[in-house]
C-alpha cells in the first residue's frame, strides 16, 4: 500500500497559507520595492559572505588568482551589504553593478588563462565575462534601471513561487480526495 492509497490522509493547509502569503509578499514587493531591497541587501550580503568563505576554501585547494580575487571580492561586497543596510537599499544596484562589472573583469582574464591551458569552456567563460561587463555598465549608466529590474524580478519569483504552493495544495487535495 502507499501513501497515496492510505484515506486517511489530510492535505495541510499551510502550504495553500504560505502560497498566499508568497503572492502578498510578491505584490508587496511591488508596491514597496525599498523595503524589499533592504530585505534582499542583508539576504545578498549573507549569500555574498558565505560563497566567498567557499571561494577562499576552494583556493587553498586549488590555488588560483581567480578564486582568490573573487572571494576578496566577494567577502568584502557581502560585509558591504550587511554593515551598512541603510545606505545599501539606495545604492544597491550601484553596487551590484560594480560586482558584476568586477566579476566580468575576473571571467574574461580567467579565460584567457584557460584558453592558454587548453580548457574548453574559455569561450563560455569570456562570453559570460563580457556580458557581466556590459551589464554592469549598463545598470551604472542608468541606475533606476537596476532598482526596477532588481525590484519587478523579485515580486514575480515571489507571485509564481506563491503560486506553485496554491497549485502544489490543489493538486495534493485533488490526488488525496481521488
Amino acid at each position: 500500500m502507499t501513501a497515496l492509497e492510505n484515506s486517511n490522509i489530510k492535505v495541510s493547509k499551510s502550504v495553500l497559507v504560505f502560497g498566499i502569503l508568497m503572492i502578498l509578499a510578491g505584490i508587496f514587493t511591488w508596491f514597496n520595492p525599498d523595503t524589499a531591497l533592504l530585505a534582499m541587501a542583508l539576504y545578498l550580503g549573507i549569500v555574498f559572505l558565505l560563497g566567498g568563505v567557499g571561494y577562499l576554501s576552494a583556493f587553498f585547494s586549488y590555488p588560483s588568482g581567480g578564486l582568490l580575487a573573487l572571494g576578496l571580492l566577494d567577502i568584502i561586497v557581502g560585509v558591504i551589504l550587511m554593515t551598512n543596510l541603510g545606505v545599501t537599499v539606495s545604492s544597491l544596484p550601484v553596487l551590484l553593478a560594480i560586482w558584476v562589472l568586477c566579476v566580468g573583469v575576473i571571467q574574461i582574464a580567467f579565460s584567457i588563462d584557460a584558453r592558454s591551458s587548453g580548457l574548453i569552456f574559455w569561450k563560455w567563460t569570456l562570453a559570460s565575462g563580457i556580458i557581466g561587463v556590459l551589464f554592469g555598465f549598463l545598470i551604472l549608466s542608468h541606475p533606476m534601471i537596476g532598482v526596477f529590474t532588481i525590484s519587478l524580478m523579485l515580486g514575480l519569483y515571489l507571485i509564481l513561487y506563491g503560486c506553485l504552493g496554491v497549485g502544489e495544495y490543489m493538486a495534493w487535495k485533488k490526488l488525496v480526495e481521488n
